[in-house]
């Protein structure tokens, strides 16, 4: 995101609110971040790195006419302390916090039989827990008084992940965590929901991957229906609309913003063997792979 663009939503949409975005130094997270500013918003960022998200806040906010970006204290989504003191910061600099975005999260592509038992417990730390972690603090600390939005931002999970299986676990997990916050924080006026992106494109994202990067744009962009990989503006405007008001109704819910690719199914393992896949009955050769 080398320049602003202007939101689909109207100005001032935001204005007097506090948004807290997690990971929201780069990718998606800062689109996020980036538009919950263009509408007014004050958006403290943070990850574990915070002089990316001091360099990210400094860049965006000199294209800024409204609101503003902050950049929070270094976190670590899964030490319990931190995002402890994150919050804590963020209520004793904004004295509120009004949205909050759970975007951070991390994986490695892999073979499920090749992942150790600590690199998927760090996957899963990361994504399942940390992300309950900030909910929880965000709940405890302010918003089961005042109110709140929250959105978590998922993945493409649908029909599985082929070569992330860590991932695709804890962001179902990820899920039912939101359907379960939505009703259980019904009362206090606090609405929960999720974002799942497809295969969204960002330099930073596919560079992290190496070669397995250009592995899934080369298998996966043929099969995407639309044709195309999503853009992180499209992330992020699905994020606002369900942090506004006009989502009042919605809450407990997993919005697609993948361009129909949940219906699909993604073509990232070769199939060697084909003698030995399983079927039980009659079945002629032509009609098996």
């Amino acid at each position: 995101m080398s320049t602003p663009w202007k939101s689909c939503f109207r100005d001032g949409l935001l204005e007097g609110k506090v948004a807290l975005v997690t990971g929201g130094g780069t990718g998606i997270g800062l689109s996020i971040a980036t538009e919950l500013a263009s509408l007014g918003a004050i958006v403290v960022i943070a990850s574990r790195n915070r002089q990316t998200c001091q360099e990210a806040a400094d860049r965006m906010n000199a294209t800024q006419v409204s609101g503003k970006i902050v950049a929070g204290p270094s976190t670590s989504i899964r030490k319990e302390d931190e995002v402890r003191n994150l919050i804590a910061w963020v209520l004793e600099s904004f004295d509120a916090l009004h949205l909050l975005v759970n975007n951070a999260g991390g994986q490695f592509i892999s073979a499920a039989e090749d992942i150790s038992k600590g690199g998927f417990s760090a996957v899963v730390e990361t994504n399942l827990t940390g992300t309950f972690l900030v909910c929880r603090e965000a709940f405890t600390q302010y918003m089961d008084k005042h109110g709140g939005a929250i959105v978590n931002i998922t993945l493409g999970n649908r029909n599985g992940m082929p070569m992330m299986s860590h991932s695709g676990a804890s962001r179902a997990g990820v899920e039912n965590l939101t359907a379960t916050l939505s009703t259980e924080w019904m009362e206090s006026n606090v609405r929960v929901n999720c974002v799942r992106p497809g295969i969204i494109w960002t330099e930073s994202g596919f560079e992290n991957y190496g070669p397995a990067g250009e592995m899934f744009v080369e298998r996966l962009l043929p099969a995407m229906p639309a044709r195309r990989f999503g853009s992180p503006e499209e992330v992020s405007s699905a994020v606002v609309w369900l942090l506004s008001e006009g989502a009042s109704y919605v809450t407990g819910t997993v919005l697609n913003v993948d361009g129909a690719s949940a219906y699909t199914l993604l073509p990232l393992r070769d199939i060697e063997d084909k003698e030995h896949l399983p079927f039980y009955g009659t079945l002629p050769r032509k009609a098996r792979l």
